[in-house]
């Protein structure tokens, strides 16, 4: 026991959640410390994706006043993964494991134990997963499912109803750092990685103050950017479609000629103008499809900084 943890969280525009998450997580801190479980050297990394309001303030004030806080500011927003790559190799090297959650702190904090636990156990990742989803709506329930529905057909390994609540040790972390793509999908890295893991369930909470920074754009987004990074069967499944379209199309060719030298042909508009807008339909989807692929290689080849840094700040023990 008595590991020294590093807690990467994400930061956008908190400033209304962030003096109630840094409370409990220092009451948590300290407790755990007292109780043994984390070294005194554990930190808590605050990682600010290019905030507009006053949160980068709050983190710079909260390190001064707390040996434990450390805080890491990108110079622009670069979405929710590449912000949590950021923290997790920031704290790669430095600690025994890191663990990484959500600021709002709905991800129940009092497992974190747990998740020692099965470190000590021999695993080197450790997922969060929620035991249910009572408390979501009717809707953000039923679209969560098909997510991972999606993901699993679609090819992309992922842990059912695990977001990106998760313990990596040092070893799962040096794995992590060789993942070097622009379109980042941890949920999808991870468990690549091929690691020792298990999971632990929890309950998952309300937000006590501000607002989710995942509407529904924005999860569309993720889950299509997550599809097309790890899986190439919709291009399979465009080619299936080519294939039998192609099938369709001999056989119709077939039954015209018959109907032609049979005398029956008929000149009609409607299967013709139906064919069109079908087939013009399916190929303006198809495209698209191509389209997404093509433009993440375009975003590959550049090979583009996920992220800058701006600020580091961090408050050794020795400092006054």
């Amino acid at each position: 026991m008595n590991h020294n943890l590093m807690l990467v969280l994400p930061c956008f525009n908190e400033e209304a959640v962030l003096p109630t998450s840094y409370k409990e997580l220092v009451e948590k801190y300290d407790r755990w410390m007292n109780e043994k479980i984390i070294s005194p050297s554990s930190k808590i990394v605050f990682v600010d994706d290019g905030s507009t309001d006053e949160t980068w303030n709050l983190i710079k004030s909260y390190s001064t006043e707390n040996n434990m806080i450390a805080g890491i500011k990108l110079s622009h927003n670069q979405g929710h993964q590449n912000a949590l790559m950021a923290g997790l190799m920031y704290a790669r090297g430095k600690c025994d494991f890191a663990i990484s959650l959500d600021v709002d702190l709905q991800d129940d904090i009092e497992v974190i134990p747990d998740f020692i636990s099965k470190y000590d156990q021999g695993a080197h990742i450790v997922y969060g997963v929620r035991s249910e989803r009572k408390k979501d709506s009717f809707f953000k329930r039923t679209t969560a499912q098909m997510f991972y529905k999606l993901m699993n057909l679609f090819g992309a390994e992922t842990v059912y109803n695990h977001a990106d609540y998760r313990l990596m040790s040092a070893k799962a972390l040096d794995a992590l750092s060789q993942y070097d793509e622009a379109n980042l999908f941890l949920r999808g890295i991870v468990p690549l990685i091929g690691l020792k893991s298990e999971k632990v369930y929890y309950s998952r909470k309300k937000r006590v103050a501000g607002e989710s920074k995942y509407p529904l754009k924005k999860m569309i987004n993720f889950a299509f950017n997550g599809i097309t990074s790890f899986s190439v069967k919709p291009l399979r499944m465009i080619s299936t479609f080519g294939m039998v379209c192609s099938v369709l199309s001999i056989a119709g060719l077939v039954y015209a000629l018959i109907s032609y030298f049979a005398g029956k042909a008929v000149p009609g508009w409607t299967a013709i103008v139906c064919s069109i807008w079908l087939l013009g339909g399916m190929l303006l989807l198809s495209i698209g499809v191509l389209g997404e692929y093509i433009g993440k290689i375009f975003s590959e080849v550049k090979h583009r900084p996920r992220y800058y840094i701006e600020e580091i700040i961090e408050k050794n023990e020795n400092e006054e």
